[in-house]
């Protein structure tokens, strides 16, 4: 989905109902779905949402667990899904474990749109390079991606979470359309 038509698509999921929430909070963070999917409250402290290295895609040999930091929007999605808790999980399925893969791709079909999930991340990509003066080594890392070298790495230690958190707030004023133009603070 092109990223100047997220919000009007994030208005429509106003109904607190768990694929909608789901589909919010995959917007708001940028993450794959599998992470999402399985998302737990005891993996958020404060407004930082864990998600273990095992659940991160391309990150094998990886033993560092990734930080998302969380939005004032995320945290209120958060709090949204307290009354579907069920087994620790922020999107139960409807008689056990989380909602499938195929749920909220599911919701986007119904709704007539020819774009799915996944592509959240593309339109948070791109809305990245189009609006902000981020780097790039912190724009992929919002994504949950390796960036740099590995002789880059083994220096660069950080996860740029401060810059990261600017970058998430920002967006999260965008989706939904608190604020229509972006600073260059980052």
């Amino acid at each position: 989905m092109p990223w100047i038509d997220v919000p009007e698509f994030y208005r429509t999921l106003e109904v607190p109902a768990t694929t909608n929430l789901a589909l919010r909070m995959l917007i708001l963070t940028a993450a794959r779905s599998g992470p999402l999917r399985f998302m737990r409250y005891d993996q958020i402290e404060d407004d930082i949402w864990t998600i273990p290295a095992h659940q991160m895609k391309g990150r094998l040999g990886q033993t560092a667990d990734f930080r998302v930091p969380l939005s004032g929007e995320a945290q209120r999605v958060v709090d949204l899904t307290k009354p579907f808790y069920r087994d620790g999980f922020l999107f139960p399925g409807l008689r056990k474990g989380v909602i499938s893969d195929m749920t909220m791709g599911q919701h986007m079909r119904k709704a007539g749109l020819p774009y799915r999930p996944h592509g959240f991340k593309s339109s948070f990509r791109d809305w990245v390079a189009d609006r902000t003066n981020a780097p790039r080594e912190v724009a992929e890392t919002s994504l949950g991606h390796v960036a740099g070298s590995q002789v880059e790495r083994a220096y660069r230690r950080t996860d740029y979470l401060e810059q990261r958190r600017l970058i998430m707030n920002e967006w999260a004023r965008y989706v939904t359309g608190e604020e229509e133009s972006i600073h260059d603070d980052f």
